[in-house]
């Protein structure tokens, strides 16, 4: 296969490693408007650096990975949409709702297969999770409680763009929770603090933040996210259900520890980055876009799973910024159709 890539930065990074090293990937090519920067991550991963996205898009590509600045996504969806190129997106779609209808139906109007980049639902660990409730083990679910916890903040020129801390942190955590249990959230209350760099005041943001999710059964979900969190990478999820609980996340690396006499355990060293926390699920997300490519499998996760975490995320917002329990409901567009079915026909 062919598959193409645009954007050498962080994300990009952790992708063209991955597909330099997929067996099933005869040719691997990556644009970025630096392009020195392409040039260095060709070189270090065994992909070969074009120009521009016009060449990228001019070679006869098998597939597109999106891993560009997210103002850039809407533009490349449409050129993809366009080339009749199956494309793979990092998270968001597009800057707001608007645009991320606009963006999902064009792409299927035009009949191409779209896959988000949504990792956590190839991890190992939220994978089992998801197979136990849907296998009952853990009866009927009381509680949730999920967690992003960032061992350092962004940089300040980064926050303008990204959409603040629950579209652009927490939107991973709302994805599991609707993938893991297979309910909708039908309620938020979310609040959110400043404590660290002005930068996130000035940016409108918060350094951490918390929101109470209601989903639609009832079941109580409590989100954590922060930019602080100093003893590493934290993310994890923990499932109370009538007859059992698990917990995601909870390993040697597991950033914390315990004050109890004679409790050495996590011993090991915490997770210094997400991209060594997920290695495996990015790899194993981008061996499905393949296949999706190919047309050997469907989307595991489409443009309507997108509307509906950021649509939570909007939620979170609205809420923080009127400190208020807001339904899904006040910020769910008119006509919008359900995801469950989508949701549900996902591996």
């Amino acid at each position: 296969m062919r598959i193409g890539l645009i954007g050498a930065g962080r994300i990009g990074a952790v992708h063209a490693a991955n597909l330099g090293a997929m067996s099933g990937v005869t040719d691997a090519l990556l644009t970025d408007v630096d392009a020195e920067r392409a040039q260095r991550l060709a070189e270090a991963t065994g992909l070969t650096a074009v120009p521009d996205v016009d060449a990228l898009l001019a070679a006869d590509l098998d597939g597109l990975v999106v891993a560009a600045p997210t103002r850039a996504h809407a533009a490349l969806l449409a050129r993809a949409a366009a080339a009749g190129v199956p494309v793979f997106c990092e998270k968001p779609l597009a800057t707001d709702v608007a645009g991320t209808i606009a963006a999902s139906e064009l792409l299927e109007r035009a009949g191409i297969p779209l896959q988000m980049g949504f990792q956590r639902r190839f991890d190992p660990g939220y994978r089992a999770a998801r197979a136990a409730v849907t296998a009952g083990e853990l009866g009927w679910l009381h509680t949730l409680w999920a967690c992003t916890y960032d061992p350092a903040p962004p940089p300040a020129g980064y926050l303008p763009d990204s959409g603040g801390i629950f579209r652009d942190c927490s939107v991973h955590d709302f994805d599991a929770v609707r993938w893991v249990t297979g309910r909708e959230v039908a309620e938020v209350y979310a609040g959110g603090t400043n404590r660290g760099e002005r930068f996130f005041t000035d940016a409108g943001d918060v350094d951490t933040a918390t929101a109470l999710l209601t989903l639609d059964d009832d079941t109580t979900v409590f989100v954590g996210a922060s930019r602080y969190n100093g003893a590493g990478y934290d993310v994890r999820m923990e499932l109370h259900g009538s007859r059992g609980t698990v917990a995601v996340g909870l390993d040697e690396a597991t950033p914390l520890r315990s004050v109890e006499r004679g409790v050495d355990w996590p011993a090991g060293t915490g997770y210094p980055h997400f991209t060594q926390r997920f290695a495996a699920a990015y790899a194993a997300e981008l061996a499905t876009f393949c296949e999706v490519a190919a047309g050997r499998a469907a989307s595991p996760c489409g443009g309507g799973d997108a509307l509906a975490a950021l649509l939570v995320a909007e939620a979170c917002e609205l809420s923080r910024a009127q400190r208020r329990p807001v339904r899904l409901d006040e910020v769910r567009p008119q006509d919008t159709p359900s995801t469950t079915g989508e949701r549900a026909a996902t591996t």
